[in-house]
């Protein structure tokens, strides 16, 4: 196990391959495994992978700062700093894709190549322009599946109800991007999105019209949870993005 000590807490990550860095950022409430598990090796094949847990999440315990979704991208840059990479490409899926796109708007000069699942800067959580349907939500087996994760490698299990509702506040919270800010976004972006995701479809598309150099993949009968369940349909959206410099 690897932990660095960022901005007053030990953040665990894991490293995996060589060449360019990409940083994975997992879900909310999720962990690296739960949320990459079945792309690392085929990912890691040609590159080098740091996967990191967000604070408070899987085996990253939480301490008693505010949950802010800046406050975990600036965890992000500063673990780039303690590993001495200057710049990086991101995979962020969902909570993981909001932090993702702070680190770039924040500090465009540390990324490379963005990568963004399931996560929508302009309209984040409780700013869609419609209300989610209940058929696209997770479901109590899939949080248990995820306390479950949880519970197995945190260093405080029964702290996670409190991690549920500290992130859910954090992502509800956060500012929702200006059309300006996502026009100033430089970095080739990727937007994969489920067709059944929390996002409708025409924010999704609203979002790609904003962002200057960005594709966008639509992945069909797939639902917010989902989209990381489709490894191979990833791998091959992501392998020839990530390879296209």
């Amino acid at each position: 196990m690897t932990y660095a000590s960022v901005n007053g807490q030990q953040i665990y990550y894991e490293v995996r391959g060589t060449g360019q860095p990409l940083v994975l950022l997992h879900g909310g409430l999720l962990t690296i495994d739960l949320t990459f598990g079945p792309l690392l090796g085929p990912l890691a094949a040609g590159r080098q992978l740091i996967a990191v847990e967000l604070g408070g999440h899987g085996h990253t315990a939480a301490i008693s700062r505010p949950v802010t979704i800046e406050a975990l991208a600036s965890d992000v840059v500063a673990l780039l700093d303690e590993l001495g990479i200057a710049q990086a490409d991101l995979f962020g899926f969902s909570l993981g894709g909001l932090v993702a796109c702070a680190v770039a708007l924040a500090a465009p000069e540390r990324v490379g190549r963005l990568i963004v699942a399931s996560a929508d800067p302009h309209r984040p959580p409780g700013r869609e322009s419609a209300p989610i349907p209940e058929d696209r939500l997770p479901t109590m087996a899939e949080f248990q599946e995820w306390s479950d994760a949880y519970a197995a490698v945190a260093s405080d299990p029964a702290r996670f109800d409190e991690l549920a509702k500290r992130t859910t506040a954090a992502v509800h919270e956060v500012p929702a991007r200006t059309a300006d800010e996502l026009r100033s976004l430089r970095a080739p972006t990727l937007l994969i999105f489920g067709d059944r995701d929390f996002s409708p479809l025409t924010d999704v598309v609203e979002l790609f019209g904003l962002l200057p150099d960005a594709q966008l993949a639509v992945l069909p009968g797939t639902t917010h949870v989902g989209v990381t369940r489709r490894p191979d349909a990833l791998l091959a959206l992501i392998t020839p993005f990530l390879d296209g410099r």
